[in-house]
């Protein structure tokens, strides 16, 4: 009901009705609906500050869940890296020893994405530090796959050539020494027999009578043949893989430059040309460009015994011929 408002009026001493003006009407209206309106909107919020709204809820949920799934993927990625870094220390330590292959360096393995700011724009991402550090554990998994997965191809051919490989690696005496007899000086720092001053021996020395053959190691080609300084008459073997053999103070030449020899093939005699103090060969093995100990490519010719009696020999200081 409608409220009636009345005013005293002292000439008639009688209360007058008063009666609004329309204006005073409408701002009356106008006020109690802002008011109620007011109310309303109040009611309205209070409960979505308070529980927030259904689409808020909603979206805390998928959060969550989003963050467990990330921390379980973080922890998926760290175990598929534990796994592939076993998969490289095989490659490494057993598939390229075996075909006597170089490892991957480390460097290349290891190598990330340095110079350019590939997370930048996940910085402004929630959890951000959680987000980068996965996505830099993909990236980082899916380099190094893609470099193992190279790696293992390599692998696959070396095992195609194989069999030729092991024709070709130099794998016995390079003179007839079934009693070791013939083993003179191996390799290492020695005394010289002419200075009399200690140098480095890059091979081995194998006493032998003038002429007497000596064989190719293994398959291969001959790349030089001639007088060496020091080593007097030269021949030197490429065997393909990194190999190469160097036959010095020969006597004569049973073989031309440029033809194909098979291991066990007479290429020279025995001779004592160049620096030498007696008949005798001197034999080098090199692999890749480095000089090596030869005594570790005879697995064709020596019993385990032999070899261990060969090593014995060779540790003799005073036999160097050269």
């Amino acid at each position: 009901m409608r409220k009636v408002y009345y005013i005293y009026n002292p000439q008639t001493q009688t209360y007058d009705r008063i009666y609004p003006t329309m204006r005073q009407r409408i701002m009356s209206y106008l006020r109690r609906l802002f008011i109620w309106m007011g109310f309303g909107v109040v009611c309205f919020i209070i409960p979505l500050i308070v529980f927030g709204s259904p689409s808020e809820k909603e979206l805390r949920k998928e959060n969550s869940r989003l963050l467990a799934q990330y921390d379980l993927l973080d922890a998926r990625l760290d175990e598929a890296l534990d796994v592939l870094q076993d998969i490289q220390q095989r490659d490494d330590n057993l598939y390229r020893v075996i075909f006597q292959a170089d490892r991957i360096p480390e460097a290349i393995r290891k190598a990330g994405y340095s110079g350019t700011n590939r997370y930048g724009e996940l910085m402004d991402m929630a959890n951000a530090d959680l987000v980068v550090n996965t996505t830099q554990k993909l990236d980082l998994l899916a380099k190094q796959l893609y470099i193992q997965s190279n790696s293992f191809d390599d692998v696959l051919e070396m095992c195609k050539n194989h069999e030729e490989r092991l024709r070709c690696v130099p794998a016995i005496q390079p003179v007839s020494n079934k009693d070791l007899k013939r083993t003179a000086s191996g390799y290492g720092t020695r005394i010289d027999p002419i200075y009399g001053t200690s140098r480095f021996h890059n091979g081995m020395d194998f006493s032998a009578n003038p002429g007497t053959d000596v064989y190719a190691t293994g398959d291969g080609t001959v790349v030089k043949m001639g007088w060496q300084t020091g080593y007097g008459k030269t021949i030197v073997v490429d065997h393909g893989f990194g190999y190469r053999t160097l036959y010095a103070h020969l006597r004569d030449f049973r073989t031309k430059v440029g033809k194909k020899v098979v291991r066990g093939e007479v290429i020279g005699g025995v001779g004592s040309t160049g620096k030498s103090t007696g008949p005798h060969l001197h034999y080098e093995v090199h692999v890749k460009g480095q000089v090596v100990n030869p005594i570790n490519y005879y697995f064709m010719d020596l019993s385990a015994e032999d070899y261990d009696r060969m090593i014995q020999i060779a540790e003799n200081h005073g036999k160097m011929m050269d």
